[in-house]
């Protein structure tokens, strides 16, 4: 004779771990993404946007009347910055800065050094394959600011 075994029975009890450990993994994965999301970030661009949005148009509006164009591109190991006038010659600024740097995280970012060679600005930079953003900020003889996010796509 063949003596049956008892089945075990799902009770209430096996439920309550099935959901206990279903929404420990998604709180867990929320937490971890949250984390991740706040250490990342790289800053605010304003302290006060009110304040800052108070002179927006009128900092537009001068920075279009320059007429000013900007183009970026890398070779080798240089960063090149054109920028250009509205009849497309070439601009020697007052002052220029520029952070470059990746759109997602700040911990690649450099300041290149700018130099005027007579048509472009053109820096050594560190830079490997992808998108990059150069933040600049240039100052015209006549004080006025041009601020700009320009794209640099780096291929390799």
């Amino acid at each position: 004779m063949t003596e049956d075994k008892p089945t075990r029975q799902f009770t209430g009890w096996h439920m309550l771990m099935v959901f206990g450990g279903a929404f420990s993994v998604i709180i867990g994965v929320n937490i971890a993404l949250a984390v991740n999301a706040v250490r990342t970030f790289p800053g605010l661009e304003v302290k006060n946007s009110y304040v800052a949005s108070q002179s927006f148009d009128a900092r537009r509006d001068a920075q279009q009347a320059l007429g000013w164009s900007v183009y970026a591109s890398a070779v080798g190991d240089q960063v090149k910055l054109e920028v250009t006038d509205a009849d497309g010659a070439p601009v020697e600024v007052a002052a220029l800065r520029a952070t470059l740097g990746r759109a997602t995280h700040v911990k690649d970012d450099q300041t290149p050094d700018f130099r005027f060679d007579g048509t472009a600005y053109v820096a050594p930079a560190e830079l490997s394959a992808g998108n990059w953003n150069i933040r600049m900020v240039a100052r015209a003889e006549d004080g006025t600011e041009f601020t700009q996010r320009v794209i640099l796509h780096v291929a390799r």
